[in-house]
């Protein structure tokens, strides 16, 4: 039984991922060096003040929590919403490969 397949669809749905996902990745590597120079920052300030006197950080159970953040974003189950927009492979292709490239260059 032949595959109907609408070729401008799917090349629709392949060029729309893939230009959200340029912008998403983009986006996403912009503010995530953003948030490292934020909390970088933050660490120089929470050491500064505790040479001075004026704080005493717990460098403990600081770092307890960074990797409890870090066991969660490795879990082996993705979230449901992810494994939904991924449920559309033309799109979530598309997707994957705008990322990709708005990740780099970003």
């Amino acid at each position: 039984m032949p595959l109907d397949v609408n070729l401008s669809s799917l090349g629709l749905e392949l060029g729309t991922g893939a230009v959200i996902g340029f912008i998403i990745g983009y986006a996403f590597k912009m503010v995530a060096k953003i948030l490292a120079v934020i909390v970088g920052l933050e660490l120089a300030l929470f050491r500064f003040l505790e040479s001075r006197g004026i704080l005493t950080v717990q460098w403990d159970r600081l770092s307890g929590g960074l990797l409890e953040a870090t066991d969660v974003a490795t879990a082996s189950q993705p979230p449901s919403w992810m494994t939904s927009i991924i449920s559309t492979l033309s799109i979530g292709a598309g997707f994957t490969g705008g990322f990709l490239i708005g990740f780099k260059k970003g």
